[in-house]
């Protein structure tokens, strides 16, 4: 019997698939999944699921129709139904639930307390010893996800383009092989630039903002980033005396995530702050093999 776990993201999707004992057999990637944006007739969430699956059950060297017994698959943004077209699996069970559940499955291995995701967006989940649950932020690029790769790109180019002759416009500019910021600007409403990729250019500030002479309008966003993570973290535990865990993809930034733990525990010093045990897809497969 084999299952499957599947983290669709707004910059990417991971699936795994295993054995009943939980054993990962394979592994596959593919495009984002998460339907912000999209029309009735959209693909993108249907085609980024079963892709990424096809592709673990291609390295676990089985047929891509292979039968499964069940199939988690975390959606950023989802909200209890779907917009686009809904993906088919060849499963017997197959459940569908927002990224911020196999998130924190995989990083709290199922026990209580709180994770927090930033990626491309940002959000907090709460899970109490009593099965509630509790969710905090993920309100979109357009109002809300504070301190997320997003955001930290977004108020970066916003202050340069505000700041007449900024230091860090060249390296906007090259980045993404713009000849003006107002020509940036344009590419990103007419949808010639996505929001991962502007997402993608998030790292780089981290970097910039790290130098000793580094324009504030770099700097600040990296710094009010890190606040904005501890803040959310900190109004997800509450009272709680619960451990905290942080995902995605601005954690690989080891620099970053210190600074974003140091900030919370000067605010909260008795906050326990622990290392994810796994990755969200892990925590996706988990779920599944539950069912």
């Amino acid at each position: 019997m084999y299952y499957a776990g599947i983290d669709g993201g707004q910059s990417g999707t991971q699936a795994v698939v295993a054995e009943a004992s939980g054993r990962i057999l394979g592994r596959g990637a593919a495009g984002p999944a998460d339907e912000i944006d999209q029309s009735p007739r959209s693909t993108r969430l249907k085609d980024a699921l079963e892709g990424a699956l096809r592709a673990a059950l291609r390295e676990a060297r089985l047929s891509e129709e292979q039968p499964l017994q069940a199939v988690v698959a975390g959606v950023s943004g989802y909200e209890g139904r779907l917009y686009g077209e809904a993906p088919v699996f060849a499963a017997r069970v197959t459940r569908i639930t927002h990224d911020a559940p196999i998130a924190h499955a995989g990083a709290l291995a199922g026990g209580s307390g709180v994770v927090v995701i930033a990626g491309t967006g940002s959000v907090a989940y709460r899970r109490d010893e009593d099965g509630s649950e509790h969710q905090f932020g993920g309100w979109g690029y357009l109002f809300g996800d504070e301190g997320s790769a997003f955001w930290i790109a977004r108020s970066t180019i916003s202050r340069a383009a505000a700041h007449e002759g900024c230091p860090v416009t060249p390296m906007i500019l090259e980045a993404f092989g713009a000849g003006s910021l107002r020509e940036l600007v344009r590419a990103f409403y007419t949808g010639r630039l996505s929001r991962e990729q502007l997402a993608a250019f998030a790292p780089r500030c981290l970097l910039a903002a790290r130098e000793p002479a580094a324009c504030p309008c770099v700097r600040e966003p990296a710094t009010a980033a890190a606040a904005e993570l501890a803040g959310l973290a900190l109004r997800a535990r509450g009272r709680s005396a619960c451990d905290v865990a942080f995902v995605g993809g601005l954690m690989r930034d080891e620099a970053f995530k210190m600074q974003v733990y140091a900030e919370a525990c000067y605010r909260a010093p008795d906050v326990s702050i622990v290392e994810p045990k796994d990755e969200p897809v892990v925590g996706a497969l988990r779920l599944a093999l539950k069912l």
